[in-house]
Formats: C-alpha cells, structure tokens, sequence
C-alpha cells in the first residue's frame, strides 16, 4: 500500500506540474495579449489627442462661421428691408399716379362739351386765318404784277417767279 500512496503521491506531483506548466503558457499567452492591448490603446490614445485637436479646431471654425453668417444675414436684412422700402415707394407712386389719372380722366369728361368747343374755334380760327393770308398773297400779287410788255422779273414776287417757271 505504500506503494500506491507513493504512485498516488507521483500522480498528483505529475498533475501538479502540467497544471503549472499549463498555467505558465496561459499566463505568458495573456501576457503578450495585454502587452499588445497596451501598445493598441497608447496608440488609440495618441490618435484621440490628434482626434480631439482636430475636433476643438473644427468647433472653433464653426463658432467662427457662425459669427460671420449672423453678421451677414444682419447686413442682408438691411437690404431686404431697404428693398421693402422700395416696394412700398413704389406702391405709393403707383397710387398717386392712379389717382392723378382717375382725376386727369374725370375733368376730360366733366370738360368734354369745352374741349369740343375749344378746338371748333381753334379749326374756325385757322380757316380765318388761311383766308385772310390767301387774300394778302393776292394783294401782294397784284400790286408787284409787272407789264408782261417791260417783263420786269425781278420787280415780281417770288411766288410769281416761280409760278412763271
């Protein structure tokens, strides 16, 4: 029986040994797994710092963009409200104008029969004076006919110079 206890006591120092074997490969396995996880996450790292310079660099350009959008939609809005302005004077002239033609329109109207009348007499006066300038021209005519014996030509008028051409 000693002889199975000292088998027995062989058995477990064998076991014993693979046991520490084995656990010596996994922890020297687990090892080079965190060491490699280490180098992973300083290099992760170094990317973050570059990630958040970067980042803090784009927030700065935004804050920057959006200052120079305010102040331009404050400048546009000045025009958009200069250009209401015109609109409204536009408006307004286009009012007044209306009402200048609404009233040019109703005193032609109200001043019809007049206005008839006025250029009645303006036709009568022109007949008048047509009449009046052809009886002078006769006149003129008249008193400058030269004998046709002497034929003064130069002594004529004009008209009848031409009159004889």
């Amino acid at each position: 029986m000693i002889i199975i206890l000292y088998l027995s006591i062989a058995l477990i120092a064998i076991a014993f040994l693979i046991l520490v074997i084995s656990l010596t490969k996994t922890l020297k396995s687990v090892s080079v797994t965190l060491d490699s996880i280490s180098k992973t996450v300083d290099g992760l790292e170094g990317q973050l710092k570059g990630v958040t310079g970067e980042t803090t660099m784009l927030l700065h350009k935004t804050n920057e963009l959006a200052l120079d959008i305010q102040e331009k939609s404050e400048k546009l809005n000045a025009v958009v409200y200069a250009v209401k302005d015109v609109g409204t004077t536009i408006s307004d002239l286009n009012n007044s104008v209306k009402k200048v033609t609404t009233s040019i329109s109703s005193t032609m109207v109200r001043n019809q029969d007049k206005i008839s009348q006025v250029v009645q007499w303006g036709s009568a006066i022109k007949e008048l004076k047509d009449k009046w300038t052809e009886k002078k021209v006769k006149k003129q005519d008249q008193e400058f006919v030269v004998d046709k014996a002497t034929s003064d030509v130069s002594r004529r008028p004009r008209r009848a110079r031409m009159h004889d051409q």
